[in-house]
């Protein structure tokens, strides 16, 4: 099959909304055991990777199986990278090329799902040519099942047009950071020295968060800080415009292939967290998938002094001047 005819990537389209909706019901049925009467209370499986904050349970492992076995009947010569098979393995080394790709977690937000928290959801993205191409993100708690294929736009449960606020769709605040939302995850990275991620990500917290005369003159005065626990949520939520800046260094590439799709199919922008040596006079590229380093900000609309474009890359200029750099390596880079 070539993956490069519309009329087939229609079908992909469906057939990753099918699975989704397959997988999510998956995820509901094992959560609802834990408090439906005479259920089971305890989380199946559930066994450490690298931290007590980097977990996994015998339901993402059961989905992704579910999910990578889907694909293989259907598209035999499409690659599957997914987060609990590729995490097994030996190499962190980034794994997508040119070719069909799903890049898949079968559970973003496991922590939430251990403790019920509804911020869960299966992500499965389409990559070709390097390329995020179709996005599906289903939170079923939430009943919200995001999708999106390139040229065609983003959608809520397949009627709602993203963003939400349309007609017109508002313009990036023109004091912002200020009266903006910002969202941030703690992550997984729990090192407590100095100059850890984790010391760089709270002191960039607080300077997005702190009065506009703090911080030497550099606090953002956000309207206010969210942290979802699920990266694939906190771009799901970008591109609906609830958040206006989401700001994250560590996510893998399943974390966000399907949200890099839906959030630029609703007119985001995706670049890169770590801020250039010339902030002022850089050039705004597209982040690259695989980077770990990710910055997004919501579908703009114009202003009368500037086009929802500009008013994007102003955003993050403004949030570049305020965070500090992250640290994120893997093999290769």
């Amino acid at each position: 099959m070539s993956t490069h005819n519309a009329e087939d990537l229609d079908k992909v389209y469906s057939f990753a909304i099918k699975l989704a909706r397959v997988a999510g019901r998956m995820l509901l049925d094992s959560a609802e055991q834990r408090y439906i009467p005479d259920g089971n209370r305890e989380v199946q499986g559930l066994s450490e990777k690298d931290s007590s904050v980097d977990i996994v349970t015998k339901t993402d492992e059961d989905v992704e199986s579910f999910i990578k076995t889907s694909i293989a009947q259907q598209y035999p010569e499409h690659r599957f990278i997914g987060e609990e098979s590729y995490s097994k393995g030996a190499s962190k080394r980034y794994l997508i090329d040119d070719g069909p790709t799903w890049c898949v977690d079968p559970l973003d937000g496991t922590v939430n799902y251990t403790h019920l928290f509804p911020m869960f959801c299966v992500s499965i993205g389409f990559v070709l040519n390097s390329r995020p191409i179709i996005g599906v993100v289903y939170a079923p708690f939430l009943g919200q099942l995001f999708t999106a294929r390139a040229g065609h736009g983003a959608w809520l449960n397949e009627k709602q047009r993203l963003p939400l606020v349309r007609d017109p769709i508002p313009p990036i605040p023109s004091e912002a950071p200020r009266n903006c939302i910002f969202s941030c995850e703690w992550g997984k990275d729990r090192r407590d020295h100095p100059d850890s991620n984790l010391h760089r990500k709270v002191e960039s917290f607080i300077t997005m968060a702190a009065e506009q005369s703090g911080r030497e003159g550099k606090g953002g005065m956000v309207h206010g800080v969210r942290c979802l626990g699920s990266a694939t949520m906190d771009l799901a939520y970008t591109a609906m415009g609830s958040f206006d800046i989401w700001w994250e260094g560590g996510c893998w590439e399943w974390d966000v292939a399907a949200g890099i799709c839906i959030l630029q199919e609703a007119g985001g922008l995706v670049t890169a967290a770590n801020p250039p040596d010339d902030v002022e006079n850089c050039s705004i590229e597209n982040a690259k998938l695989g980077s770990r380093l990710y910055l997004a900000i919501r579908p703009a609309g114009p202003s009368p002094n500037e086009t929802g474009r500009l008013g994007q890359e102003r955003a993050v200029r403004e949030v570049w001047r305020r965070v500090r750099r992250l640290d994120y390596t893997r093999p290769g880079q």
